[in-house]
């Protein structure tokens, strides 16, 4: 009896000691156009978010969290990388301008290391749900990229069926997609959300006994003047559409959560909610129909805190202490290193990459600190601002195809000089208070500028974008 206790002792010993040395679980949900005021953990007063209430109040809420760009392709370019998007050149091309169309001859280099690629190499089930948006054909699309399963849609869900009238070329009907087959063309985007949640929840169950990465980039609210949502939630709201898709949203993060402790896993487990660029809001910041970046200043796909900035939660029971709060800067491209470095490796990529290991902030480690000595911000091709510590600078510029602080028709653009951290709606520019801040900003710029270039003069350490001659639709067309 001795002998057979002593057995059982140290079968449960070894695999308790087993599931203490596994790797973490990693899932990143991405929501697309939602801006850093539409949730509650961040301001909302409007949209219902308990789901997302709860996981900040066990997690960690990071207030600084910037993506790379304010519009989707550039955007997801660099969370999938770890680098800016004008290294990988996915941020402007000669067909689809800033974001990739259907049928493009253009996508994610394949030479490029993904984040499913870095991950499972170091033997990770990987998967993505959602909108990929970084190419539609073969060669770029997800399942040559690194990831095991794809369940989605190859870009955004405006994207239907029609002729473009830029080249004339005939758009399909949007199609869902399993791996690298069109299981329904078009698609319901009502029960997108819905749908890609029960995916979800199939797929972490199936791969909860060894380590896993899920990208989930979320449909919704989308690029859609009305965005989409089920029965269950369509009109339940308090802000029409958009906030009905918002609230949905927040099931389903609710879902994944709640499977997770199901299958007691959530504390191996680090899930990342965030957003890939702030919402479009309207001209009237007070009409919440296009979603909010309140407190933050500007709308998506500019320059502007309100584009860059989104609402980032990390959740890891028992890893991440409840209840805080980051504001060091930190951005979409340092999930990469960090995710490598969390599973026990050194983060090493074959090709330069821009991010860092952020894992000290995100375990709330006593005196972390951003990486970034300087952060940058281009629109396509051009470098608008630049970021250091507390400081944005808007460098002066003449000419410029977008901007959100300047006057097109204005040739006086002096720079502009904002304290992000207490002036966080940018009202009060303290340039001229502050030439020695400016000067050390433009500093960094100029040193940008020899890496990655400016407007119309690509920098040496610019890399190719993917390209396929003679693109066809993904969906056969009569």
């Amino acid at each position: 009896m001795k002998l057979l206790l002593a057995s059982l002792a140290l079968v449960l010993s070894l695999q308790l000691t087993k599931a203490e040395e596994r790797p973490p679980n990693f899932i990143v949900i991405f929501c697309d156009n939602l801006g850093y005021g539409d949730i509650e953990p961040f301001g909302s007063k409007i949209h219902r978010t308990p789901h997302l209430n709860r996981m900040a109040a066990e997690g960690r809420k990071f207030t600084h969290f910037c993506v790379t760009a304010g519009v989707c392709t550039p955007s997801r370019a660099s969370i999938i990388t770890g680098s800016y998007s004008q290294r990988v050149s996915m941020h402007l091309n000669d067909r689809d301008y800033h974001v990739l169309r259907p049928v493009s001859p253009y996508g994610l280099n394949p030479d490029e290391e993904t984040i499913a690629e870095a991950l499972k190499k170091h033997g990770y089930a990987t998967g993505i749900i959602g909108k990929w948006h970084l190419g539609d054909q073969p060669d770029f699309l997800p399942t040559r990229q690194g990831f095991d399963w794809f369940f989605g849609v190859p870009y955004s869900d405006d994207m239907t069926e029609r002729i473009w009238s830029q080249d004339g070329s005939h758009w399909p009907p949007l199609p869902l997609m399993e791996n690298e087959t069109v299981i329904e063309a078009p698609c319901d985007r009502d029960g997108l959300t819905k749908r890609y949640t029960e995916r979800a929840l199939d797929w972490i169950t199936e791969k909860k006994d060894e380590p896993f990465f899920l990208y989930f980039p979320q449909a919704m609210p989308g690029s859609t003047s009305t965005p989409f949502s089920s029965d269950a939630f369509r009109g339940k709201s308090k802000n029409g559409p958009w906030g009905d898709s918002i609230e949905e949203l927040d099931w389903s993060t609710g879902q994944i959560l709640d499977k997770l402790t199901e299958l007691g896993i959530a504390e191996n487990t680090l899930v990342i909610w965030t957003s890939d660029n702030g919402a479009p809001i309207n001209k009237d910041p007070a009409d919440l129909t296009r979603g909010s970046n309140l407190p933050l200043y500007g709308r998506g796909y500019t320059t502007s805190e309100g584009a860059f900035r989104v609402p980032t939660i990390a959740w890891w029971p028992g890893k991440i202490p409840a209840g805080t709060e980051s504001a060091e800067l930190c951005t979409t491209m340092d999930l990469l290193p960090t995710f490598v470095k969390l599973a026990g490796h050194e983060p090493k990529s074959k090709n330069k990459i821009d991010g860092h290991d952020i894992s000290p902030l995100l375990l709330g480690k006593k005196g972390a600190t951003t990486p970034y000595d300087a952060f940058f911000y281009y629109y396509l091709d051009q470098l608008q601002a630049v970021r250091s510590g507390e400081w944005k600078l808007f460098l002066p510029l003449d000419d410029f195809p977008q901007h959100p602080h300047f006057k097109r028709k204005s040739k006086d653009n002096s720079p502009l000089l904002f304290n992000v951290v207490d002036d966080i709606a940018c009202k009060n520019d303290v340039a001229a208070e502050h030439p020695e801040i400016v000067a050390k900003l433009t500093k960094h710029a100029e040193k940008m500028r020899k890496d990655l270039g400016d407007r119309g003069k690509p920098g040496p350490g610019i890399r190719k974008i993917g390209h396929r001659s003679n693109p066809v639709p993904i969906v056969k067309l009569d």
